[in-house]
């Protein structure tokens, strides 16, 4: 099996069997003394840090725009899951907005320390008029920034 693994399965003591890759912006993420030593470990021992490609990248942030979670998602969570559609690999990760992107992508996600999310679907609603709206943004009426609640 491959897996892609998130910031937060370093600050675990988590183990997997398989092949293990990150992207590097994770590994930026990783500054404490004790993750820093478990990645260095991983990395001795076959873990494959991978940049990837423009393409996926592009699909996820089409993806979590389309749901209402771009604004959840920081780069390295993006590259996250352009990696695993890359490789075809499983995500380890318990980023619930993680979660519900790679849903949307049919990706398979396993979870670390948190139970497995279930499917999120967003709406959006204007604070300033209160007109609703199915997409993130901002109201095309008055510009104010639209607030997300759950369908």
């Amino acid at each position: 099996m491959r897996y892609v693994l998130d910031a937060s399965f370093f600050f675990s003591e988590a183990t997997l069997e398989g092949e293990i890759f990150t992207p590097p912006l994770v590994v930026e993420e990783i500054s404490d003394v004790r993750s820093r030593c478990r990645l260095e470990a991983l990395l001795a021992t076959g873990l494959s840090v991978v940049t990837p490609s423009g393409e996926s990248v592009r699909r996820v942030a089409a993806a979590a725009g389309e749901i209402g979670d771009i604004t959840r998602l920081s780069p390295a969570d993006t590259d996250l899951l352009a990696l695993s559609l890359d490789l075809g690999a499983i995500i380890v990760t318990d980023d619930y907005a993680i979660q519900n992107v790679a849903q949307r992508l049919g990706l398979r996600v396993e979870g670390i320390l948190q139970r497995k999310a279930r499917p999120r679907r967003w709406k959006f609603r204007c604070p300033g008029c209160n007109r609703r709206y199915s997409a993130a943004g901002t109201c095309p009426v008055c510009g104010s920034l639209l607030s997300r609640s759950l369908k």
